[in-house]
């Protein structure tokens, strides 16, 4: 048995298919490259694989990560590139590394997200940068949003570690167009989302586009 871990990226070809439609994109890719996978127990046996944060529909992504499991050894690199040669356009890999059987799961070692997005408004960077100074201010940011006929209640402000202007430019005719780097907690029972970090800051609009640009671990926090 040998477990490995890929990072792999999810691109604008790709970024509308779900969560589970991208599992089973892996597993068949994973099939059509011969990868020796093992297979969980019982009536309804599944490969082994698990990734670290779902990737919401719409978003792209160079940070994902995933542990995989083999029923025998092979060198990560040669996983690589087998993979590599069966992927369409809007997914690559990026690296692949053996990790310990007895590891914790990626889903109870993850911490922060870390994003890009682009967003526009009539408003200038000064207002921009006044905005996300306010947020991190506040001790607290009382949110709720709706899943299916529930309405989830939380404070948003307990999921933002960080945010920042990476740049501004205005456009005559279309506002400016800012990009926010944000760095979001992960918990077992929730995490930062974006597009409710963008409301909470004042902008009327939904963002143009979110990228993850890191998935931090607390082992590599030294947490």
């Amino acid at each position: 048995m040998q477990r490995l871990r890929l990072k792999f990226g999810r691109g604008e070809e790709v970024k509308f298919i779900s969560h589970l439609d991208m599992l089973r994109f892996w597993e068949r890719a994973f099939r059509r490259a011969g990868i020796p996978l093992a297979y969980s127990q019982g009536f309804t046996p599944h490969p082994r694989l698990s990734m670290a944060a779902p990737l919401a529909v719409g978003v792209t992504s160079e940070a994902e990560l995933m542990d995989i499991w083999l029923n025998r050894w092979m060198p990560p690199q040669s996983l690589m590139m087998m993979v590599k040669s069966q992927l369409p356009g809007g997914f690559d890999i990026f690296d692949v590394g053996e990790v310990g059987l007895n590891t914790p799961s990626l889903q109870s070692i993850l911490a922060f997200a870390e994003y890009r997005s682009e967003v526009r408004s009539e408003k200038d960077e000064q207002w921009v940068k006044g905005s996300i100074y306010s947020l991190l201010q506040a001790k607290e940011l009382p949110w709720h949003h709706y899943r299916e006929t529930k309405i989830h209640s939380y404070d948003l402000r307990a999921l933002i570690s960080d945010l920042w202007v990476i740049g501004c430019c205005s456009e005559r005719s279309e506002g400016t167009l800012c990009v926010l780097g944000m760095r979001l907690r992960c918990y077992a029972n929730g995490s930062g989302r974006p597009e409710q970090v963008v409301a909470a800051l004042g902008f009327s609009q939904y963002p143009e586009s979110i990228h993850r640009t890191k998935l931090a671990l607390r082992d590599d926090l030294g947490a």
